[in-house]
């Protein structure tokens, strides 16, 4: 069985973050060891919501981990709080990276133009720098610009995302993935670059009028529970975005449905089918 490891907070109450990332990858057929930065009674969509910093646990876990002779098929890093945070994690990089293994970073900072409370500039500045780190990489539109300095572009061309992907791949990473890309009336989906063999690639879904908290940390989660399934890049993007539509469709379909996530756990059937099992 694989083994990852994914790094982010945990809400409590809400649908994102670990509390998909951890069913999500196990129902997949792969083990989850997680390392909790902070836990939160709710996700930040709710008001009055309590926060527990959990930066001082990182350094323990890893240390007592690498005692133990942990190893691990991928790395996978969602939203990390704080500067100390992407420092830990570049340390935890050069400690459990092998030549085997994968490190998948999902910059989680911003969307739709502005970066998420708390967030700066410098720190997506230092964001990049992780992410020159990482194999594959997951930013938004939003995140991209913020990490290449660029100004964010609400209208665009294909040749437009082409050359943010690139600019991606030159911090570092070696394949980059543009999440939100459109540029085609009514649609929306990804777009990929890979470095090493200078190729493009994209999917594309009918765009959805609706928007979940916790979608990204869907799509990030189902890609690397299905790449360490077997399949490459493309395909696992393929599966990821459908299981995210999926769940955004049963959501919408539900009477009374919650609003601060999606129903993902209905969906888990059809992306058990997706990968196989």
């Amino acid at each position: 069985m694989k083994r990852i490891v994914t790094i982010q907070d945990i809400s409590c109450v809400g649908k994102c973050s670990l509390t998909v990332a951890l069913p999500i990858i196990s129902a997949m057929g792969v083990e989850a060891a997680v390392v909790p930065t902070a836990v939160l009674s709710t996700h930040t969509m709710f008001k009055g919501f309590t926060f527990r910093d959990l930066t001082e646990d990182i350094t323990p876990i890893s240390e007592h981990w690498k005692q133990e002779n942990f190893k691990f098929d991928a790395i996978y890093t969602g939203y990390l709080g704080s500067f100390e945070q992407l420092r830990l994690m570049s340390e935890f990089f050069d400690e459990f990276k092998t030549e085997e293994n994968l490190i998948f970073v999902d910059p989680v900072m911003g969307d739709n133009g502005k970066l998420y409370t708390g967030f700066t500039e410098e720190f997506a500045a230092e964001m990049a720098r992780l992410c020159g780190k990482a194999d594959i990489i997951v930013p938004n539109m939003t995140e991209a610009a913020y990490m290449l300095g660029i100004p964010y572009q609400e209208t665009y061309d294909e040749a437009y995302v082409q050359d943010v992907l690139r600019r991606l791949c030159a911090l570092g990473a070696k394949k980059a993935v543009l999440t939100g890309v459109s540029y085609q009336p009514g649609m929306v989906g990804i777009m990929t670059y890979d470095a090493a063999a200078d190729r493009f690639s994209s999917y594309f879904h009918k765009r959805i009028d609706a928007s979940y908290h916790g979608t990204g940390d869907i799509f990030a989660s189902t890609c690397v529970g299905a790449l360490m399934n077997g399949m490459d890049l493309d395909e696992a993007l393929k599966v990821a975005a459908d299981y995210t539509v999926e769940c955004i469709r049963l959501t919408e379909e539900e009477p009374n449905h919650n609003t601060y996530g999606v129903n993902f756990e209905s969906a888990v059937p059809y992306l058990i089918r997706r990968i196989g099992k």
